[in-house]
């Protein structure tokens, strides 16, 4: 059985490109690039439409080919039409200094995931309160309850830290936000909420099943 989609998110690849232009439009997202949105909500519906996951409320879109000192996150509400959150998020020490250029599926290299992931629940732990992820992209992002990959807030996220360094801090692979709106955030987006991590790397693009060879051009 295919799993109901969010309104908008059709399983339906022509419905997609109407939906996201107005989306793209209505929301006001002016400092996501067109192609790393249309990736996403491409790679959501192919999500839905495989059953992997059921009624995403809200999409998380990092585009990792950013500095880590841009706003590099933004969350959307699928059904609004809404921008929730543009925000700075980390990435993984592996993964690079200013900017993340390697990624991994493999424990302790402390790189980050790139591909499509769907929230969980929350927990408190050493870094505060987190959200489990889970990674949909075999090969690419499915080990990351194993690497403990989480969602989390961290004190190395923020403009002054951006000031200081010239760049965030990075963490162990995982998408670190600020501390003063992780909470708030994580809440948002928990409980079946879809993240589509990007990066323009041709392996991934070409061999994801949700976005069947697509490519950011």
């Amino acid at each position: 059985m295919v799993a109901a989609a969010a309104p908008g998110v059709n399983a339906a690849s022509n419905s997609n490109t109407t939906f996201a232009r107005e989306t793209f439009e209505g929301a006001s997202l002016g400092s996501i690039e067109s192609e790393v949105f249309n990736l996403a909500l491409n790679a959501a519906s192919g999500a839905v439409s495989s059953g992997k996951v059921s009624n995403p409320k809200t999409l998380t879109v990092i585009d990792y080919s950013r500095p880590s000192s841009q706003q590099r996150l933004w969350v959307i509400d699928l059904t609004t039409k809404e921008l929730l959150y543009e925000e700075l998020v980390a990435h993984g020490q592996g993964s690079g200094g200013a900017t993340a250029t390697m990624f991994s599926n493999e424990p302790e290299t402390h790189r980050t995931s790139l591909g499509l992931f769907k929230t969980d629940n929350t927990y408190v732990g050493k870094h505060g309160y987190s959200l489990r992820l889970d990674g949909l992209d075999e090969g690419i992002n499915d080990r990351v309850r194993e690497r403990a990959i989480v969602m989390h807030g961290a004190p190395y996220v923020s403009d002054a830290f951006v000031r200081a360094n010239g760049r965030l801090g990075r963490s162990w692979g995982c998408p670190a936000i600020r501390s003063e709106i992780a909470k708030e955030m994580i809440d948002r987006v928990k409980g079946g909420g879809l993240v589509f991590a990007y990066y323009p790397d041709a392996q991934w693009l070409k061999s994801s099943k949700f976005l069947r060879g697509c490519r950011a051009d």
